[in-house]
């Protein structure tokens, strides 16, 4: 017997959206640093009103994935870390913009 419910899950334009860029604060955070070379924490936090604990997160996520490299530095004697994206993370930023863009596009007006 063919479950029909998995069977439409699986075949939804949806299910091909990417669920690492998906979540609401990680998706702020590479709209950000899709249009830039790269940022430091402070102006991450910022933006995007995330606590220190929440950015840690999921910036730990999205390096996990292989989205972003983090540099761990010194500007001076103050720490500073800088935050890129990765080509990986670029590619997968930019097939999750096509496949959202497609789900939104098939929707009447």
């Amino acid at each position: 017997m063919i479950d029909e419910s998995r069977e439409i899950k699986e075949n939804h334009p949806l299910s091909d959206i990417d669920q690492v860029i998906h979540a609401p604060a990680r998706l702020m955070i590479l709209v950000l640093l899709y249009v830039v070379e790269s940022l430091d924490y402070v102006f991450l936090k910022n933006q995007t009103g995330l606590s220190w604990g929440n950015l840690s997160t999921h910036l730990g996520k999205l390096e996990n994935a292989g989205y972003i490299d983090i540099e761990k530095g010194y500007q001076g004697k103050k720490p500073q870390s800088k935050i890129k994206l990765t080509p990986q993370g670029r590619e997968a930023f930019k097939n999750y913009k096509s496949n959202l863009q497609t789900v939104l596009d098939d929707l009447p007006d």
